[in-house]
């Protein structure tokens, strides 16, 4: 049985420019962080006289005019989109300010921070062919490197800096067509540290810790741009050789999970898993480092949205006593963070602590 729906959902494609292009996209790139700050400077002069805000698309008439300067490279749809940025800066400000906390107001943005452009698709930005025509660039080669789907509308194109390279996100509705009757079976999981993930059905994950295996090189890498003298070149490379590194490091966390949750949802109907709070971790000193090198935040939702497609239920349960517990008997058999086996003392019943957890988490969810 199958069930049409509409998701929205965004592709990511590999850019590659020449250099001639480079130079518009970075020019244009400068023009975008220009107007971004002409716009929050009139945006904050007008709070701080009046205490009341006002919408940086108001001040759409005057960048209409400085448009039409020479040399210009900005399409009007991405200079609208700019301005609507600082509007969503602010109104996250004041609805900070409306619950009571004490926030400071948007900053501005240097050059180097400024790394995106937003088109509405067909308006400057748009595919032809094996590449992407951008005004006032021309066609830059892109990498398909996966078909969008056929019944695909793209609403929106963004074009995106990281580092040395240059990315297209194509936000797009398109139907899906989810298979409901495919499986039968359902699953607890466990996340942690040690086993990254563990299933009801006795299946471990091992955590491949990919930043601790880059540590050696990041501690180099960093020590040598600590040496560089600020504002030099010199020192410019050596903080781009860091961002490398790094970005591989959040490349193959991504690129782990994608295909971790996608053999997931299409092998279960049934996904039971815990409902956590993950900043206990983040927040702990001994446990922070790797909390965020695990990503397990990125894995629920890269599970979740795969699900969706998939015809997969994805139940969230509380987390409470799933590891002190019997799944078996049901006695609370206590036992420290450090005790990776689960010993029952009263039905005998001895295996890994976390599969005894992702048991427990999918009784709780029936």
């Amino acid at each position: 049985m199958s069930n049409d729906t509409t998701m929205i959902r965004t592709y990511k494609y590999r850019l590659y420019p020449r250099k001639a292009e480079v130079r518009a996209l970075e020019m244009m790139l400068a023009q975008g962080c220009e107007v971004y700050n002409a716009a929050l400077a009139e945006c904050k002069l007008r709070y701080e006289a009046t205490g009341k805000g006002i919408k940086a698309l108001a001040q759409w008439d005057y960048f209409r005019q400085w448009r039409k300067q020479p040399g210009i490279l900005l399409n009007a749809s991405s200079l609208q989109q700019i301005l609507r940025r600082v509007d969503k800066a602010y109104a996250a400000f004041f609805r900070r300010m409306k619950a009571g906390e004490t926030p400071g107001h948007p900053r501005f943005k240097p050059a180097q921070r400024f790394n995106s452009l937003d088109y509405t698709y067909s308006d400057g930005c748009k595919l032809n062919g094996a590449a992407l025509y951008v005004q006032n660039v021309g066609d830059i080669k892109v990498k398909l490197h996966r078909p969008l789907p056929d019944s695909a509308v793209i609403k929106q194109a963004i074009l995106k800096r990281s580092g040395r390279k240059w990315f297209v996100c194509l936000s797009l509705e398109a139907d899906a067509s989810v298979d409901v009757g495919s499986k039968d079976n359902a699953v607890g999981i466990d996340v942690g540290l040690h086993s990254l993930l563990a299933f009801s059905d006795g299946r471990t994950i091992e955590n491949p810790r990919w930043l601790r295996q880059s540590l050696a090189d990041l501690r180099v890498a960093q020590r040598r741009l600590s040496r560089r003298k600020r504002g030099s070149n010199r020192r410019r490379k050596a903080a781009q050789g860091v961002a490398r590194l790094h970005e591989r490091v959040t490349h193959q966390r991504r690129d782990f999970w994608h295909k971790v949750t996608r053999s997931i949802v299409d092998t279960y109907k049934v996904i039971a898993i815990e409902e956590l709070s993950l900043a206990f971790m983040t927040r702990n000193e001994h446990l922070a480092l790797s909390a965020h090198d695990a990503g397990l935040g990125l894995f629920r939702q890269l599970l979740e949205y795969k699900a969706e497609s998939a015809g997969t239920q994805v139940i969230a349960v509380a987390p409470h006593f799933t590891s002190q517990v019997c799944s078996r008997c049901g006695a609370v058999a206590e036992k420290h963070l450090s005790v990776r086996t689960h010993d029952c003392p009263h039905c005998g019943l001895q295996l890994d602590r976390d599969v005894n957890a992702a048991r427990n988490i999918l009784h709780k969810s029936a």
